[in-house]
């Protein structure tokens, strides 16, 4: 092993706003004291309910990623229980599917509000 994975960052639009999507999605705590972390102005992190960390930073000139694009790199998954129930709160947060109108049966693919792709995914 050569190291740890420390978080994933995301670059977006508003840092802030893009941590509080994610803790509303995934739980947590968004800028809690931690001394691995020194978070200035432009910059959050979300410690998730069940570990993961994602730290958010804004970047001016933001680009989203291109879903289907071949240079998309990667998204991230997130489990629920009742996938139908999950796709109307991530509708009403603000997140925009990527799938058409009905996706898999197992798992729907969104874009956050600053673009990057997620899934949710059924057990």
């Amino acid at each position: 092993m050569i190291g740890r994975l420390r978080c994933v960052v995301l670059d977006c639009p508003d840092a802030r706003e893009l941590a509080d999507f994610y803790r509303q999605l995934i739980g947590g705590e968004v800028g809690s004291p931690d001394p691995r972390w020194a978070v200035g102005e432009g910059a959050a992190v979300l410690r998730g309910a069940d570990g993961p960390v994602l730290a958010f930073q804004g970047v001016a000139d933001h680009r989203p990623p291109v879903w289907g694009a071949p240079e998309q790199q990667f998204l991230l998954d997130v489990r629920v229980d009742d996938l139908a129930a999950a796709h109307e709160a991530v509708v009403a947060l603000g997140a925009v599917p990527l799938d058409g109108e009905t996706g898999d049966a197992l798992w729907r693919v969104y874009a956050d509000p600053a673009g990057h792709p997620f899934r949710l995914v059924r057990p």
